[in-house]
């Protein structure tokens, strides 16, 4: 399976590295959340994870299995930010139940078994209108994601805090 998942907290540099392996021309699929975000903020919509958490959470589940679907289509290799365990370890750290629709899309919609896990880091992290957690909940949520993707049977390889052109090496050596 071509399909990997890089996940971990916010603020932690997994859109970064994806726009670095677009750019080496890599398949790619872009982040639900901030995505959904925007699109909830320009309407005016309540799915937002300030606002309403498990409806927010139903949106990224459509948006992931969409992405792993369109993943199909793609010759070679397809970068995920973020996967549909994702989800579920979003929902477990806002203490929120785990339907049991979200757990059989986990299990139905696999990526390949090793999952890169981008690990809290204090010198890149920032706020901005988008990314409200702070430092403490981007631990947390890393810790999730480590917890999450390890009982759905992936193996969590942790990138190490280098620059991005360091990461998309360590990625790509990984996969070979």
């Amino acid at each position: 399976m071509s399909r990997f998942v890089i996940t971990g907290g916010p603020g932690a540099g997994k859109t970064a590295l994806i726009e670095a392996l677009a750019a080496a021309g890599y398949a790619c699929s872009a982040e639900a959340g901030r995505a959904i975000i925007r699109d909830q903020m320009a309407i005016d919509g309540a799915a937002l994870p300030w606002a309403d958490r498990a409806a927010f959470a139903e949106l990224m589940l459509s948006w992931e299995i969409r992405s792993h679907r369109m993943a199909g289509e793609q010759p070679g290799s397809v970068f995920f930010d973020r996967g549909v365990p994702d989800v579920m370890g979003y929902l477990r750290l806002c203490d929120l139940p785990v339907p049991p629709h979200v757990e059989k899309a986990a299990s139905i919609f696999r990526y390949h078994r090793l999952v890169f896990l981008a690990p809290y880091w204090k010198e890149i992290f920032v706020k901005d209108e988008e990314r409200r957690q702070d430092p403490a909940e981007a631990e947390r949520t890393c810790a999730q994601m480590i917890a999450t993707y390890t009982a759905c049977g992936y193996e969590i390889v942790p990138l190490p805090l280098v620059p991005v052109a360091e990461r998309v090496r360590f990625v790509l050596e990984r996969i070979r």
